[in-house]
């Protein structure tokens, strides 16, 4: 098996904290253990005489439950706790596709569970959001991409990089496209919570006995380097999966699981969740103004969840070239579009610190002055 090189992965490992300003990044500024447990003072107490050996390998029942009880009709079976939701979609597609299988993959999106089917030598083959239809799924598309040996279809929803949520009846309609020929649904849901107004996205769980969804604490919860992840499916997959995350990092850190306890307790849940949508309300006007500013430049589809927001410009000049440019003379990192196989499109996130948002486009505006 040969693995194509994950670029935005790799560009983000290499510089994300050797510039000056990582607005690559898509989730929002991270909180600090102190601001977690700002309700819970003998939270490190308890953690300071936490043994530090194997936690439970496919997670412990307590955070489990917690999880569980996000979807409804769940139990603790049918949770998989991974090492981040990459390890989630990575575990979930290797344990599904083999080779020669058919995977229909939404597009654009992040693009790690495209890059694995195709280094286990599946068919992929892409469905698109389509910017002119503010980033709307090609149902037809879809339709037409999907076979009798279609084995998974993969969604991302909110998506990276556009913010798009689908709707309920694109949903359905999915749903039924898989439904129609038994495959596999994989929704990657990362990104759910972190919408800008109050309503909090619809998850594909329960809607197909087929569905199996990924998530975690990196995006709309503010902790990635918890590196905590799930998957939610069927018990017997959920089972199954585990025996695959065998080979691969055998288990979550025992103190990121006990943290993560503390964070997806219904009411420390719900005031993170408020921190996330309170910064993304804030800064989202900033962007705006500074996109305003360059109307003649770049041009917009609101994103509605996530701190990102994929732009169209104007500029006669590639967009890994001008990431690179932008790098190289103003030390600001944002992703090329590129690594989501749209150029002449910029992801920009817009979920750090105000201060340090407000510098970092300072700093993009003065290169394109000179452009």
């Amino acid at each position: 098996m040969k693995l194509e090189p994950f670029e935005l992965e790799r560009i983000q490992s290499t510089w994300e904290h050797l510039v000056d300003y990582n607005l690559s990044e898509s989730g929002v500024h991270p909180l600090s253990f102190a601001e977690l447990t700002a309700n819970d003072p003998a939270a490190l107490a308890r953690l300071a005489h936490q043994a530090l050996g194997y936690s439970q390998t496919n997670g412990t029942v307590a955070l489990r439950e917690r999880i569980a009880a996000l979807y409804p009709g769940a139990t603790p079976d049918h949770i998989l706790v991974t090492n981040g939701t990459s390890e989630a979609n990575f575990v979930t597609t290797w344990s599904l596709l083999e080779p020669d299988d058919e995977m229909v993959v939404m597009l654009p999106n992040y693009m790690q569970i495209w890059g694995i089917g195709r280094g286990f030598r599946g068919h992929v083959k892409p469905f698109y959001l389509r910017e002119e239809q503010a980033w709307s799924p090609d149902l037809d598309e879809l339709r037409r991409a999907v076979t009798s040996k279609t084995r998974l279809i993969a969604v991302c929803n909110p998506n990276n990089p556009t913010g798009a949520i689908l709707s309920s009846s694109e949903m359905q309609a999915m749903v039924e496209t898989a439904a129609n020929v038994g495959a596999w649904l994989v929704a990657d849901e990362v990104y759910q919570g972190a919408e800008r107004d109050d309503e909090r996205t619809k998850s594909f769980w329960g809607s197909y006995e087929k569905v199996i969804v990924t998530n975690g604490l990196s995006k709309a919860y503010g902790l990635p380097g918890l590196r905590i992840g799930w998957v939610v499916a069927p018990p017997e997959i959920a089972a199954r999966l585990w025996s695959y995350r065998d080979y691969t990092t055998i288990a979550p850190s025992n103190l990121s699981d006990q943290i993560a306890q503390i964070a997806l307790a219904p009411e420390t849940r719900e005031r993170i969740l408020a921190r996330t949508r309170g910064m993304l309300r804030a800064n989202y006007p900033l962007l705006t103004s500074w996109l305003h500013d360059h109307a003649q430049m770049f041009t917009l589809t609101e994103p509605r969840a996530g701190a990102i927001a994929f732009l169209r410009y104007q500029l006669g000049i590639n967009s890994t070239e001008l990431t690179e440019k932008l790098r190289r003379e103003k030390s600001v990192l944002i992703v090329p579009g590129d690594h989501f196989g749209l150029d002449h499109h910029l992801r920009i996130g817009y979920g750090s610190e105000r201060e340090y948002l407000q510098a970092g486009l300072e700093r993009i505006h003065d290169l394109l002055m000179k452009l």
